[in-house]
């Protein structure tokens, strides 16, 4: 979904991931606007991938248990980033915060996202292996 929505990566801290996606005839609705779906797909994009880096893949991955999104402004063109930050790193959940905002640093989506950390089942995901 990454490589079809031409989401990227932009920047990483210690407890926060950055990205942007483009608003175009890929992720807008019918009248012109940022579908709200692509919102949600950029918003778990970067807290699940967040939430990854701060696991040790080998012995332990995140999935996602609950995602909300609110739909602040709406954006028709341009370039939308979205940072994702923990707001909690327990031993068997996590709950990210993922402000997402237009061109000009405006609130356009405002999403959480709690993830399940559970055993890993045999290993690192395909892309996230050395």
């Amino acid at each position: 979904m990454m490589e079809t929505l031409d989401i990227r990566f932009t920047a990483i801290g210690d407890d926060w991931l950055r990205g942007t996606m483009p608003v175009d005839h890929r992720t807008q609705q019918p009248f012109g606007l940022l579908h709200g779906g692509a919102s949600v797909v950029l918003a778990e994009t970067l807290g699940s991938s967040a939430s990854l880096l701060t696991l040790d893949v080998e012995k332990e991955v995140a999935v996602g248990l609950d995602i909300n999104a609110n739909h602040i402004r709406g954006v028709r063109d341009g370039l939308v980033t979205g940072t994702a930050k923990a707001i909690h790193i327990g031993r068997t959940t996590q709950v990210w915060e993922i402000r997402i905002e237009d061109d000009h640093g405006r609130l356009v989506c405002l999403s959480r996202l709690t993830m399940a950390v559970i055993p890993s089942p045999g290993g690192a995901p395909g892309n996230l292996r050395a």
